[in-house]
């Protein structure tokens, strides 16, 4: 009896050993993986962007890009149980800049990039390392409350994280950039932009792209104050105009920048704001809620009804079609166009005649309203025109290419080009299209426009900044359906950022 007795109590003994450190080995691992899923995180420095870097506890190894609002990129570079996210934070202007003024930077902006980079990585691996040990020693320390448990709780962070680093060296496929997968909106890419592998080479310069382009933004508020013929009124309106995103975040970029340097007090985009009008699109059009400001949208050939449902779920969205709303001190009015033309394999109606009969219907209603209207909006510069008389100010895209005309009825209507670059599309072309949009500034009292800023940055591949100021100088001219003899404006005047 008393060696079976012996025998029970060493195999209790033993098993209670066992549960203990079983116990020790999961805590500490997990708080291991806590630690650095808490403070792992870092912010580096890579050219002009600012990017967050982080380690996360993954089942299968993984590197993962974060490029909001356009999408998600993964990548299979390693079989361990740890994720590598990267996330682009921000645009440094001072450093973008730099790089666009000085040849000799932007021609070390590879090498740059590679090393700040790398250095990244070192540093994320760092913190890492000590944020792991550190939760899986204190965790310990804390459940167990013994010394012994809290440094055998240490030895087990340390053999984890050490084992997982090995994996991470010993399966690492660098090639595995070149095979990504897509999510969010990068799923619909392959018929957005061409093939996957077109997409592959050319993402990275449409990335660097992206960071210049904001960078010459910094420069544009700078630039204005320059200008010598309109010293705009600190209590005037001012709107931006854009037209025509069709899916491209440098977009959004870009009037992030503008309605801060500008004071913006409305956007009105005059539509195609999407590609294809499809659901998974609608992701994209959230970004409108974040800009603080009124948003009114008027729908392009190019966005669905279910797009246009989209953009009013959306904070400060405003849609207009067919309805009149008073925005930020101005009386607006919106037509949505009557087509749907995600490609060319939809027949649609676009004869000019029933586009401009359209107009004149609402140039009808408009009459009918109960406070005169400031502002029309509207997709198709045909149907625009048909407008003729309704309201001093029309605003129209579709073209992708800016103009501005006095109508014999004294109603000025602006067409805008692009604000996205005519699109995703523009990375197959050899000739880029620039991102366009105009800065309007109305009188507070008479709600009249007073002057625009058309501003134009360089497409792909560009990197140019040029800004033209128009003074209107007959704002108080009578507006009638019957044509209307008036001057067009007289002045501008232009600055260019040098490439």
């Amino acid at each position: 009896m008393d060696l079976r007795s012996r025998a029970l109590g060493l195999r209790r003994l033993a098993t209670g050993r066992i549960m203990r450190g079983a116990a020790v080995v999961a805590v500490a691992l997990s708080c291991a993986w806590l630690g650095v899923a808490l403070g792992g995180a870092v912010r580096a420095n890579v050219g002009p962007v600012e990017i967050g870097m982080s380690a996360q506890p993954s089942w299968t190894g993984e590197t993962v890009l974060d490029a909001h609002p356009f999408g998600t990129l993964l990548f299979d570079t390693h079989n361990a149980p740890v994720a590598l996210r990267l996330t682009l934070e921000n645009i440094n202007p001072g450093r973008a800049g730099a790089l666009l003024e000085d040849p000799k930077l932007s021609a070390q902006l590879p090498a740059m990039l590679e090393r700040e980079l790398r250095d990244g990585v070192k540093t994320l691996t760092l913190r890492a390392i000590l944020c792991g040990l550190a939760g899986a020693l204190l965790g310990s320390l804390l459940v167990f409350r013994r010394p012994k448990a809290a440094l055998a709780g240490l030895m087990c962070g340390v053999v984890a994280i050490a084992g997982t680093g090995a994996a991470v060296a010993l399966t690492f496929r660098p090639r595995a950039v070149l095979e990504p997968n897509y999510t969010g909106l990068l799923a619909g890419a392959p018929s957005l932009v061409g093939d996957a592998e077109s997409i592959v080479t050319r993402f990275e310069s449409y990335r660097v792209q992206l960071a210049k382009l904001v960078g010459n933004v910094s420069q544009l508020y700078e630039t204005v104050s320059a200008l010598p013929l309109y010293d705009s009124d600190p209590t005037s309106i001012r709107v931006l105009h854009v037209s025509d995103i069709h899916l491209n975040p440098i977009a959004w970029n870009l009037i992030r920048s503008v309605t801060t340097q500008f004071k913006i007090d409305m956007i009105v985009d005059t539509g195609d704001l999407t590609d294809h009008g499809t659901g998974p699109e609608d992701k994209f059009v959230e970004e409108i809620g974040r800009f603080g400001l009124p948003y009114v949208f008027v729908r392009g050939n190019h966005d669905s009804k279910a797009t246009q449902r989209a953009v009013a779920g959306q904070k400060g969205a405003i849609v207009l079609d067919g309805s009149a709303k008073t925005v930020a001190g101005l009386r607006v009015y919106g037509v949505g166009d009557p087509r749907f033309t995600p490609d060319k394999s939809v027949a649609v109606d676009s004869d000019a005649e029933s586009l401009s009969a359209l107009g004149r219907s609402h140039a009808a209603r408009i009459g009918l309203e109960p406070s005169p209207v400031d502002l029309v909006a509207v997709h198709d510069p045909t149907i625009a025109r048909g407008l003729s008389g309704a309201a001093p100010m029309i605003l129209a895209g579709h073209s992708h290419e800016r103009s501005t005309e006095l109508l014999p009825s004294g109603t000025r209507l602006l067409v805008q080009g692009s604000t996205g670059g005519a699109g995703l599309r523009a990375l197959e072309h050899d000739e880029p299209t620039p991102v366009a949009a105009s800065v309007l500034y109305f009188d507070r009292k008479t709600r009249r426009l007073r002057a625009w800023d058309d501003i134009t940055l360089g497409g792909l591949g560009e990197q140019s900044v040029q800004i033209e100021r128009h003074v209107e100088t007959a704002p108080g001219r009578t507006i009638s359906p019957g044509p209307t003899v008036s001057p067009s404006p007289a002045g501008s005047a232009t600055g260019t950022t040098p490439p």
